[in-house]
């Protein structure tokens, strides 16, 4: 590697909205984000499965899937 033409990578945190902090290493030291792995519906189980104009019914319907 060539000296001086790369960013320092440094100790880094990452701090969430809902109060997590993650410990990690970026050529940039503070990190903001709105949303982390800790408070994301999809990690967490608890995300909802939005039905638009009952889409879901009518795959359903139309492939013959019994619901579970």
């Amino acid at each position: 590697m060539k000296e001086g033409i790369h960013p320092n990578y440094a100790p880094a945190t990452i701090t969430c909205v809902c109060g997590n902090v993650i410990e990690t290493r970026s050529t940039v030291k503070d990190i903001k984000v709105e949303i982390c792995s800790a408070c994301h519906p999809f990690f967490t189980g608890k995300q909802k499965l939005v039905d638009t104009a009952g889409r879901i019914e009518r795959f359903r319907k139309k492939y013959n899937i019994k619901e579970v």
